[in-house]
């Protein structure tokens, strides 16, 4: 059998980004540089001189304009060839399974945690894989999360804090080089994801920071009673008997 080339799988495959802020701005585009051929950006928030120093797709010129089309009017000058979907809005319920359908991994780049978790229960569910990342002051994380195989956000979190007590990175600040570090690292994962190639970062939490200079990998597995994920069988695998 034929394997097809690493090119062509990149340029058929749709990513879904979500969230057009620090972490959505590096993934997409170094994903666009990679050679993905379809990019889905969702993002309900407006353009904020407070995001440039962190969001390099938005410019000054930007200010008030809907995060997509700013990051998306970008793209397109450096990337002529790439297809671009917008949608100005949250994700939610209501829009998950439209916005989720042909994307071969969700790029989870939001900012909060309770968000995160709506994002992890939502695409877990549509047994979509996803690549998880946040960032806040001088740290970050990473990890990617297969449905029905590896861990998954809620796994490892199990529910939301309280609202108010943890900050968002909006609240709390960022390094604006972390969103480019662990931004730049998401969209690997996702070519990687695409590709075939390469080991993922599932059953894993790479943690980095910045200020210690030090990176760190914590082993995760699967809760058997996470809410999100105890029901899925690990996918059949193409061509396996289901008898």
């Amino acid at each position: 059998m034929t394997s097809v080339p690493t090119a062509s799988r990149l340029g058929d495959a749709t990513v879904l980004v979500i969230g057009v802020g620090a972490l959505g701005c590096a993934a997409a585009d170094a994903l666009a540089a990679a050679g993905v051929g379809r990019l889905s950006l969702v993002d309900h928030d407006r353009v904020e001189r407070s995001n440039l120093h962190r969001q390099l797709l938005h410019r000054t010129a930007d200010l008030g304009r809907p995060k997509v089309d700013s990051a998306a009017e970008t793209l397109r000058t450096r990337y002529p060839e790439l297809t671009l979907r917008t949608t100005a809005a949250r994700f939610d319920a209501e829009n998950a399974a439209e916005l989720v359908a042909g994307a071969a991994c969700v790029i989870d780049a939001t900012d909060g945690i309770t968000t995160k978790f709506l994002v992890n229960d939502l695409v877990v569910g549509l047994r979509t894989p996803l690549v998880h990342a946040g960032i806040v002051r001088f740290l970050g994380q990473l990890m990617t999360i297969l449905p029905g195989t590896s861990a998954c956000y809620r796994c490892l979190f199990g529910a939301p804090p309280e609202e108010g007590s943890v900050p968002s990175c909006q609240e709390a600040g960022v390094l604006g080089s972390m969103a480019g570090t662990i931004g730049t690292l998401q969209a690997a994962e996702a070519v990687r994801l695409v590709t075939g190639s390469g080991g993922l970062l599932t059953d894993r939490l790479l943690t980095y920071d910045a200020l210690a200079g030090r990176w760190r990998h914590v082993r995760l597995r699967r809760n058997p009673a996470c809410p999100a994920c105890r029901h899925l069988a690990p996918p059949v695998a193409a061509g396996a008997s289901t008898s």
